[in-house]
């Protein structure tokens, strides 16, 4: 039999452990990353990007996906099969589930062939709206074949927290996963871990404020600030966890890839938090502490006062060790070691672009952190006109990808020349040992250069899986357990 596409050593898709997955899988070659485009008319992409060094196509495009349709907003997307599918024989990683926050359509993409993915089948906005959503999110494949998507709004773009489920062989939507009297206030991300029956999901605000642009007077009323549990074998609401207002827009949600461990972490934008969630012995109820804060910054020049760093992305090493964070806005990246999930260190800290460069036009009068302004980022001569936002790792933990889009409203309002200039892809060298982070000059991708003009791009993905997409299960669950 040859080995699956995914480049598994396994029956079925991914691994069966974090550890097989980080001592076994190969050095990526292909990635997929969502082109928006930033002009009216005009269709966002799937790109598949080059990352073989030995390739003479290293760090190019090489080859575009169009939608049928403008104005999607591509954003984030998943498989159809992952980890949790592992030692299902009759389970291909072969579909890419691609949400569009714009339009609210889902695309899936039949990635067969992983260097010319085409299209495959599509969810209408009407098909959401049919089920009172819209505005899909995030998706993780269930070990039974389906797929759940999260929803931050209702069928007329208020505000909605929920989940669909589509049907893994025909993509039409089975129905709510969650009943109409378990909704949330708020929706965006979410994971799920089988050992302890839970699925905790996060909260970003209402669509009809955020797909506009960012206003401070609607962060009370319009965006989130807790943590919802449910049962996942029941889909039934538990409880809410509330963070607070040191846990501002809480986004991306990762567990502990070690599916015997009930620990994880949740980046909270606004108040640049990261918050360790944990299952109580003593109350039996998930719980969550702040276990990192990044300061403000006090600045002249700017729209306020005081700059958040605005942690948008955060991503976990397979081996648990390391917990890695994006500063959209001061524009760094940063590296903890999480040996210790409830005293994180700071190991590794890089600035890829942001708001506060020495060149740039704020002024920062009251830093606790750096003795001076950072200088601007240049790769290869190409100055990176955004902050570090979307960030992916390697399955070995040596490599992490990063793009610089948030959300086109948002690009827009903060970083005005990452529209005109387009965005671009980078490479950061990850110390694994001693802990470390240092741009790789070697690796670019410049959005502002594609054939139709420029583009802004967002999450990357690998064709095997990786370190945001798979969830694995647990000991008990595994083939021949």
């Amino acid at each position: 039999m040859a080995p699956p596409a995914d480049g598994s050593c396994c029956k079925g898709p991914g691994y069966a452990s974090p550890a097989d997955a980080m001592a076994k899988g190969p050095r990526e070659k292909l990635v997929y990353v969502p082109c928006i485009q930033t002009v009216e008319g005009r269709k966002d992409y799937l790109a598949t990007v080059c990352v073989d060094p030995d390739s003479p196509d290293y760090s190019k495009v090489v080859h575009r996906l169009p939608m049928p349709h403008e104005n999607d907003e591509l954003h984030h997307s998943g498989w159809n099969t992952c980890a949790s599918c592992h030692g299902d024989e009759k389970s291909t990683r072969d579909k890419l589930i691609l949400p569009s926050l714009g339009s609210s359509r889902i695309y899936i993409i039949d990635m067969s062939d992983p260097a010319q993915p085409k299209h495959h089948a599509v969810v209408e906005p009407e098909d959401l709206k049919a089920v009172g959503y819209s505005r899909p999110h995030t998706s993780h494949c269930m070990k039974s074949g389906d797929v759940i998507v999260s929803m931050m709004g209702d069928e007329n773009d208020g505000a909605k927290g929920g989940f669909v489920v589509l049907d893994g062989q025909t993509w039409k939507i089975k129905g709510s996963w969650n009943s109409e009297d378990d909704v949330t206030p708020f929706g965006y991300d979410f994971w799920y871990q089988y050992k302890f029956n839970v699925m905790i999901s996060s909260e970003f605000g209402s669509p009809c404020r955020w797909w506009k642009c960012f206003n401070p007077a609607d962060v009370p009323t319009d965006y989130g600030t807790s943590l919802h549990v449910w049962d996942f074998n029941k889909r039934k609401y538990q409880y809410t966890v509330p963070l607070g207002e040191e846990g501002l827009i809480p986004l991306e949600i990762r567990f502990l890839h070690n599916p015997e461990k009930p620990v994880g972490f949740v980046g909270c934008a606004l108040s640049s938090t990261i918050f360790k969630f944990e299952l109580s012995e003593e109350s039996g109820k998930w719980e969550a502490e702040k276990v990192i804060a990044v300061g403000p910054k006090a600045v002249e020049g700017w729209a306020l006062p005081n700059m958040p760093g605005l942690i948008t992305d955060i991503l976990i090493s397979m081996d648990d060790r390391f917990l890695f964070f994006s500063n959209w806005l001061h524009g760094d990246i940063r590296q903890y070691d999480i040996t210790d999930p409830a005293a994180p260190k700071l190991v590794g800290q890089v600035f890829l672009g942001g708001s506060i460069t020495k060149e740039g036009s704020v002024k920062v009068t009251d830093d606790k952190e750096l003795s001076e302004q950072p200088a601007a980022a240049e790769v290869q001569g190409r100055v990176l006109h955004g902050g570090p936002q979307m960030i992916q790792l390697s399955l070995d933990g040596k490599r992490l990808y990063v793009t610089d889009s948030l959300l086109t409203p948002w690009d827009r309002q903060f970083y005005p020349n990452l529209i005109s200039n387009g965005t671009a892809m980078v490479q950061v060298d990850v110390d694994t040992v001693k802990g470390g982070l240092t741009i790789n000059d070697k690796f670019l991708v410049d959005f502002g250069k594609e054939p139709d003009g420029p583009v802004v791009a967002h999450e990357v993905r690998y064709p095997g899986g990786d370190c945001s997409s798979d969830i694995y299960l647990p000991n008990e669950l595994l083939p021949n357990a």
